[in-house]
């Protein structure tokens, strides 16, 4: 906005934009003064949220779970047991971290590693901050004997590595990590997928069943050696075979095929061959995209 001039100028002096936030300043520190003199005015205190770190004193009670971890590799089981500590606790503003971990076994040859880890991972989960990286880095360790599968054909590359398994499990159940959800359209897909490997799996087994009948028919017809009940005698082999070889694939596999081979993302027996493409019925994933 434009001023005219009309009378002589005879001085003049820079104003400083700074001047109205200086007096201000003042204004709002002779209020706290008079506050703290008269106790008349009180300022608004601010939330305390207490976050984690190396500081926080531990309770004399904490809350807990204790996993079981049973591996071909040790005679004796293991028992994790993972400690939390509940902070801001009956507030808006509650969390539950691990604080502590503990490992127990009746077999004391690998005491001296044991300790050393449950001890570097509780001052690490003291410490604070985001502790979901020691998951992956327990997962990564290979035992250079070989690992082992799971039940459910998971595969564990190592006794640590199922230790850190267990350690992301719990930190799954305490809301620290969470799993990518599968959209609809992928379970829709798995669950297409899966029932058409299981059509073709059975139409298969049903083929190979009547090629070999003509040879089992004296043992599957039991009733009568007759021509009149030679068929059913074949019925009765082409539907009671397929029962007596479930249960061994059951076991081997309880929630996969048992012909399935090994995800490379999620470490489990699920993937199967469809249409030629290599698809997991676990996590969803696919070379095919």
């Amino acid at each position: 906005m434009a001023i005219k001039i009309s009378k002589k100028i005879k001085g003049y002096a820079v104003a400083n934009a700074n001047d109205d936030k200086t007096k201000e300043a003042a204004a709002a520190s002779a209020i706290q003064s008079a506050a703290l003199d008269n106790d008349t005015l009180t300022l608004p205190k601010g939330a305390e949220v207490i976050q984690m770190h190396e500081k926080v004193e531990r309770p004399d009670v904490l809350i807990g779970s204790t996993y079981k971890i049973k591996s071909p590799l040790f005679e004796h089981a293991l028992y994790v047991t993972i400690n939390d500590i509940v902070l801001n606790q009956g507030t808006a503003h509650e969390l539950r971290r691990p604080f502590e971990i503990f490992i127990n076994s009746k077999n004391m040859d690998h005491f001296q590693w044991v300790v050393a880890i449950t001890r570097i991972m509780s001052a690490v989960f003291r410490k604070g901050g985001d502790v979901t990286f020691l998951v992956e880095e327990l997962k990564a360790v290979f035992d250079p004997r070989g690992g082992y599968f799971k039940a459910g054909g998971v595969y564990m590359p190592s006794i640590v590595a199922e230790i850190g398994a267990v350690v992301e499990d719990h930190m799954k159940m305490i809301g620290l990590l969470h799993d990518p959800e599968l959209s609809d359209a992928q379970r829709e897909l798995m669950a297409k997928k899966r029932a058409e490997y299981d059509l073709r799996t059975d139409g298969k087994k049903k083929v190979e069943l009547d090629r070999s009948s003509p040879a089992n028919a004296g043992e599957g017809n039991l009733s009568s050696p007759s021509p009149a009940n030679a068929g059913e005698g074949r019925g009765g082999v082409r539907y009671n075979a397929p029962s007596t070889e479930e249960p061994s694939s059951s076991d081997s596999s309880p929630s996969f095929p048992p012909s399935a081979t090994l995800c490379n993302k999620c470490h489990t027996k699920a993937v199967i061959i469809m249409d030629g493409c290599a698809t997991c019925l676990s996590c969803g994933y696919s070379k095919c995209g």
